[in-house]
């Protein structure tokens, strides 16, 4: 289905967008907040994805419904499942492949396509940028996603993830606080802006190495490329980040230790009293048993 739109009026200026969305297409609160938070909804061309975000009077919305049958469809692809029963599939996700069908040229060959070959209703309960592996939660029915998507919402959800970054922070633990916001000329990259949304990186140092350290990182908020944007902020970028990192250290790591994508692992998640862990891919367990080694 393409993008169907329609024009904010004077007497709808300030409404939640959620809300707005409901009332034009008749479909459930619910369905549109997903769809809101999947991506398919844009406001004067730009993606929103917050579903509590105000629209204007003579706001352009344009919304896109993706049917499962003709649009998503199941494929079967190797997924390495670390848990699964009637509710949930957890998974350690491979490095390489997108989350989710997009218009950027991805409409096949992703995690959803994968677990809608395990289960018909397979649905996301968050996302993982495409070169970063790691635990990766899917729900398997209405009710799971809806109860465990509000835990994440009221950041009852602790993630855990490991990074490779350049150099040594000057401090064992450090926390970054500052807003994200997508660039405005560069829809690929994430930037720190005042007007964007407020995130929140804690970091501890696990290992320090000739020129590099590994840190286990705690995120507070799940900003899109958030530990990569603020850790390169901060002066230490994660190696092997080909859009926010030092070019100079990622092809010493590419010669190296063939580390051909970001080293950034999402190795832990503590949710609804469980804790699902995701071991190392074989590509940086390699770098981390070298480094350690050495």
């Amino acid at each position: 289905m393409q993008f169907q739109s329609f024009t904010i009026g004077a007497e709808e200026s300030n409404e939640r967008l959620d809300l707005c969305l409901t009332k034009k297409t008749g479909l459930s609160r619910n369905f549109i907040q997903n769809l809101i938070k999947d991506g398919m909804v844009r406001v004067n061309k730009i993606q929103i994805e917050k579903t509590g975000f105000k629209v204007s009077a003579n706001d352009e919305i344009a919304y896109k419904i993706l049917e499962k049958d003709s649009t998503v469809r199941a494929e079967n692809i190797k997924l390495e499942i670390i848990h699964e029963d009637e509710n949930l599939l957890v998974i350690n996700k491979q490095a390489g492949l997108v989350v989710h069908p997009s218009d950027s040229g991805h409409t096949s060959g992703t995690i959803l396509n994968a677990a809608l070959n395990i289960d018909k209703n397979a649905s996301l309960l968050h996302r993982l940028d495409k070169d970063t592996s790691g635990v990766l939660l899917i729900a398997k029915n209405q009710a799971t996603k809806n109860r465990l998507s509000k835990m994440f919402k009221d950041r009852k959800v602790e993630k855990t993830y490991w990074a490779l970054v350049r150099g040594v922070p000057s401090k064992e633990k450090g926390k970054i606080e500052a807003p994200l916001k997508r660039n405005t000329s560069n829809r690929m990259r994430i930037s720190i802006n005042s007007t964007g949304k407020m995130a929140i990186t804690k970091f501890k140092v696990l290992e320090i190495y000739k020129n590099a350290s590994l840190l286990e990182v705690n995120i507070e908020t799940g900003r899109t490329h958030q530990i990569r944007v603020h850790m390169a902020s901060i002066g230490h970028p994660v190696i092997g980040d080909i859009n926010y990192g030092d070019a100079k250290i990622n092809k010493e790591y590419a010669e190296k230790y063939n580390l051909n994508r970001q080293f950034l692992h999402a190795k832990e998640i503590k949710i609804d009293g469980q804790t699902y862990s995701a071991k190392l891919p074989d590509d940086i367990e390699s770098v981390y048993n070298i480094l350690t080694h050495s």
